[in-house]
């Protein structure tokens, strides 16, 4: 996938998330050793992904647990999670929109 080096270093750490699991942003940076305040650099390079599906960013939730950005929309993120984990595993937001209309 081209790439800066930047972008690449997020991209590989994303294939590590496991199915049916979610990590935030800050933390993200913090895996990749990045300093306090880089989750914004993260979330920029994952926006970037040129394959989203492969390279699950939809798994990459805020620190304060809700969705944000993706370029498939948020609709389709919240199924896209709805479909890895039970529900009472889900970010709180997700109650907020109905999963079941996303396609």
């Amino acid at each position: 996938m081209a790439g800066s080096p930047f972008q690449r270093r997020v991209w590989s750490e994303l294939v590590k998330i496991p199915f049916g699991e979610i990590e935030s942003y800050g933390r993200l940076a913090r895996r990749l050793g990045l300093p306090i305040g880089s989750a914004r650099a993260v979330g920029a390079a994952n926006g970037r992904n040129p394959v989203s599906i492969i390279v699950p960013c939809h798994r990459v939730i805020s620190n304060a647990g809700e969705l944000t950005g993706y370029a498939g929309g948020l609709e389709r993120k919240a199924a896209l999670l709805a479909l890895e984990r039970p529900a009472s595993k889900l970010p709180r937001q997700l109650e907020l929109l109905d999963a079941g209309d996303a396609f």
